[in-house]
């Protein structure tokens, strides 16, 4: 008997688990999942589809303040000119949570395995539903 309460207690955790995440967080998931592959595949211009493509996207970094969706590319780029800078990404997601209908706030790990020496920090984001589209609005990444 006591075995088939366990059982039953698994699956419920299982199941609770699997169905805790909302279509919207499932797709700012996988968003964050075409990023990472994105990145070690060293395209820049495919890991910024994650963001908005927007004058008002804000950037914050260890340079500072950045404003608009091609300044953060640019600055992307001259941080990591080749693959070998870039080296390899993977994220450690810690929460996603619902702010509104509208807006999700993520916060997390990053990590880079690098030759030169590996990176690693913390990240918010805000992302947004643009046009029936999930994309970061805001991160504070360090």
């Amino acid at each position: 008997m006591r075995n088939y309460q366990l059982l039953a207690l698994s699956f419920l955790f299982i199941f609770n688990s699997a169905v805790a995440q909302t279509p919207d967080e499932l797709a700012i998931r996988k968003t964050l999942a075409e990023q990472t592959v994105a990145w070690n595949e060293g395209n820049l211009e495919a890991f910024m589809q994650g963001y908005w493509k927007s004058d008002s996207l804000m950037f914050i970094g260890k340079s500072g303040l950045t404003y608009g969706w091609q300044p953060t590319l640019d600055n992307y780029k001259k941080g990591y000119p080749d693959t070998a800078a870039m080296g390899k990404l993977d994220f450690d997601i810690v929460q996603v949570r619902r702010l509104s209908v509208l807006y999700f706030f993520v916060v997390g790990k990053w990590h880079l395995a690098r030759t030169a020496g590996d990176l690693r920090g913390t990240f918010t984001l805000i992302f947004k539903k643009n046009k029936n589209k999930w994309v970061i609005v805001s991160d504070h990444s360090s």
